[in-house]
């Protein structure tokens, strides 16, 4: 009888401890939650091992389902255009290393859109306790218990989080718009600007606040011509292209 309650008292405790787990989005302006895995490139540890570049993580539903297996095909085709954009990215889902490593030899064995075979260098990340997954937010219980929902996830430099988006399972991600996304991030950060809707790496920015003072006018004139006003505090710093 004693045997059994503390076994009833231990399973308890380990329930407990599951259903604790933090299951919370990370917000945007948070330090992105760090966690060691196995990946098909060996273990990492994510953001950490990345170091100084910007991040993506990408969460998917599972391995071999069709809309994964094109936007892998699509990451692949536009890695080194990212690399040279100084960011890095992983893929995660709850399934094990051994279905990753199968999946991502049965892809880099297509011709997607005729553009060749592509080679896979970015890790894919196994979650089968669903810890990181959790930990990220990426279990969408009205959707799955088990399963990823897509999830993109930016992380900058200092392994801030800027930018999170989750899709439907039956939508595929806009990987053009994912790197328009960190180019305006990168951009804005830069300029101490703001990307108006619509933008895209060239167009005009807008400015936070009044761009100039009468006194910053009348030491230089040419000031006017820099910027433009179209509505209430909407101030355009026109680019050069």
């Amino acid at each position: 009888m004693k045997t059994r309650l503390i076994f009833m008292v231990l399973a308890a405790c380990l329930i407990g401890t599951a259903y604790s787990q933090p299951t919370n989005i990370p917000l945007i302006g948070s330090k992105a939650p760090s966690f060691t895995a196995q990946t098909t490139n060996g273990e990492m540890t994510f953001p950490d091992d990345f170091g100084k570049s910007w991040k993506i993580l990408f969460s998917h539903p599972k391995d071999f389902t069709p809309v994964c297996s094109s936007e892998l095909l699509e990451l692949a085709y536009l890695q080194d255009e990212l690399e040279q954009m100084n960011v890095k990215f992983a893929i995660i889902s709850t399934d094990n290393i051994s279905q990753h490593n199968m999946w991502k030899a049965h892809l880099e064995e297509l011709d997607y859109k005729g553009r060749g075979k592509q080679a896979i260098h970015f890790p894919i990340i196994e979650d089968p306790s669903k810890k990181a997954s959790k930990t990220y937010g990426m279990l969408h219980s009205p959707t799955s218990t088990s399963r990823d929902i897509r999830g993109v996830y930016i992380i900058d430099p200092q392994n801030i989080v800027r930018s999170i988006n989750f899709y439907p399972i039956e939508v595929g991600r806009s990987i053009v718009e994912i790197e328009r996304t960190v180019i305006a991030l990168q951009t804005a950060d830069e300029t101490k600007l703001l990307t108006p809707a619509n933008w895209n790496a060239g167009d005009d920015m807008m400015v936070p606040h009044y761009p100039y003072t009468k006194s910053d006018l009348a030491e230089n004139p040419e000031l006017k011509d820099q910027y433009y006003n179209v509505g209430d505090r909407m101030w355009f710093k026109k680019v050069r292209k």
